[in-house]
């Protein structure tokens, strides 16, 4: 009898463990443009990647007045993919 109820808590403790996901996904890449895009060629272009990768016919339009595209004329080209 013993053993079976050890069994039981055990069962009970393993499944009070599970349920509830993590709802923590990024906002689509059309909610607003990060502060990294202005910051840095290599954020921009990273924020254009996401923007690719995204199914952004779906999404709603983002305002782009406040993006100022980044100029580095010291570092190296970077391959974009």
């Amino acid at each position: 009898m013993k053993k079976s109820w050890t069994l039981a808590l055990a069962a009970a403790a393993s499944l009070a463990g599970c349920g509830g996901g993590n709802d923590d996904s990024p906002p689509p890449a059309t909610a607003s443009v990060p502060p990294s895009a202005s910051a840095s060629a290599t954020g921009f272009v990273e924020y254009l990647k996401a923007l690719v990768a995204s199914a952004a016919d779906t999404l709603e339009p983002v305002d782009v007045s406040a993006v100022t595209p980044p100029t580095d004329d010291t570092s190296e080209p970077s391959t974009v993919d």
